[in-house]
């Protein structure tokens, strides 16, 4: 079984997207739980999941994968 077989897609779903883009912007997770509309501890969830999805440790690191598509996506257009 392939890691793609297993854990479906390395793609962020919208909402996940959402949740990187504020947090690569610097907000904690009680802020990104109120900007989303949701608890706190929804937002951990959500951030083990993206972590496990993207192969990455933590906040830096996600914050670093969303510049470098961010930057990715301006050149691509």
């Amino acid at each position: 079984m392939s890691a793609n077989e297993r854990y479906g897609p390395r793609i962020p779903s919208q909402r996940e997207y959402r949740i990187i883009e504020l947090v690569a912007e610097g907000l904690k997770n009680k802020e990104v739980a109120e900007a989303i509309g949701t608890t706190e501890h929804v937002v951990k969830n959500y951030l083990r999941l993206i972590y496990d999805k993207l192969g990455l440790w933590n906040r830096v690191e996600l914050a670093l994968w969303y510049e470098a598509r961010k930057h990715e996506q301006r050149t691509d257009a």
